[in-house]
């Protein structure tokens, strides 16, 4: 099938990587559902450009409401459902491990469950291709030590609230493969950055506090080692698994790009030392802040992203440094969508400490 002939439902599709899935399906001509709780991390400003745009439908709600989740496949019939809506702060899964069970976990399962249901009223051929792609994340695997990979066969080893929420509905989503036989598909990534990424996770953190002469603070000697991602690379690899991927496998989606987290404070800081010369904080890196480590930190993520690229034939399109500039030069032009979506939240203060 063409797109124009494909609706997807997305759910999430308001926060950061969501909302840059949706932009590119919409740009490729697919129809989108977009079905997102609009919490403090999703925001119809992400979606300003689609507002009077025929193939985008957004729907406020939740994943664990029955009724609207019922009403919505059964009046778009979508051929597909990528599931991204989740708590996903670290931090604020320390301070709130509750919220993460509900939405991550039960809420999953519920989504689960009307998508069966749904699945189950298909007609043979429609049956046969439908999908629901679950996006998890790396974090589900636990720390790794100065060597190895993360593969699609790492065993779960969850360290964080957030993680041990994500590892949880990964494994309700493959059992509602093996017991009611719904086509399910799981990616697993490593850290994304980007546009429309909320101003709590270190990159646009560090951006924002650097470009108003905040401390930029970096945990612990900022020596935990994350392997990065350019959203725009994860999007085309989320859609290539949709298209393309094998019902009940996991494929891990990373950009080969390990960095130090205090190497990635400093290339920021170099890039506006560069991209905004009359800066009164310039250099940058004078505000570097090295504070209280985060419980619980892991060590090293890295994901071994072989299969996808053999099966499949995805690689990601940027590297570290240049992704990192289109981020500074996206939050620099787009300082009014920060603005936005922190109103009256303080998205920019120290959570996650145990007590």
């Amino acid at each position: 099938m063409k797109p124009s002939d494909i609706t997807i439902l997305v759910t999430g599709g308001a926060g950061f990587i969501g909302s840059n899935f949706v932009h590119m399906l919409v740009a490729q001509g697919y129809r989108v559902i977009n079905l997102d709780a609009l919490t403090y991390a999703g925001h119809r400003a992400s979606l300003h450009a689609l507002e009077n745009n025929p193939r985008h439908v957004f729907v406020a709600g939740r994943i664990g409401d029955r009724g609207l989740v019922d009403s919505l496949l059964a009046t778009h019939r979508p051929q597909y459902v990528v599931n991204f809506a989740a708590e996903s702060h670290v931090d604020r899964s320390i301070d709130g491990p509750a919220d993460f069970v509900h939405t991550n976990v039960v809420e999953t399962q519920i989504l689960l469950d009307r998508c069966l249901s749904y699945w189950k009223g298909l007609g043979e051929t429609a049956r046969a291709a439908f999908r629901f792609l679950h996006i998890s994340t790396d974090e589900v695997y636990g720390s790794l030590g100065a060597e190895g990979l993360f593969t699609e066969q790492t065993p779960y080893a969850p360290n964080s609230p957030y993680a041990a929420s994500k590892a949880a509905s990964d494994h309700f989503v493959r059992a509602y493969h093996h017991t009611y036989g719904l086509p399910v598909v799981i990616t697993n990534c490593s850290n994304n950055y980007g546009p429309y990424q909320y101003p709590e996770k270190l990159i646009p953190l560090i951006i924002l506090n650097a470009m108003e002469g905040k401390p930029l603070p970096v945990y612990g000697q900022g020596s935990n080692v994350r392997d990065w991602l350019y959203v725009e690379d994860h999007c085309r690899g989320i859609l290539t698994v949709l298209l393309k991927g094998r019902v009940d496998a996991k494929y891990n989606i990373g950009g080969n790009s390990e960095q130090r987290n205090i190497d990635v404070v400093k290339t920021v800081c170099q890039l506006l030392d560069e991209l905004v010369p009359n800066s009164a904080y310039k250099p940058h890196a004078q505000l570097i802040e090295f504070v209280r480590d985060r419980p619980g930190h892991d060590q090293r993520y890295a994901i071994d992203a072989s299969k996808i690229k053999a099966e499949l034939h995805w690689a990601p399109q940027e590297n570290f440094v240049s992704g990192l500039r289109k981020t500074v030069q996206w939050y620099l032009a787009n300082q009014a969508w920060c603005r936005t979506v922190t109103t009256n939240v303080d998205a920019r203060q120290r959570l996650g400490v145990a007590k």
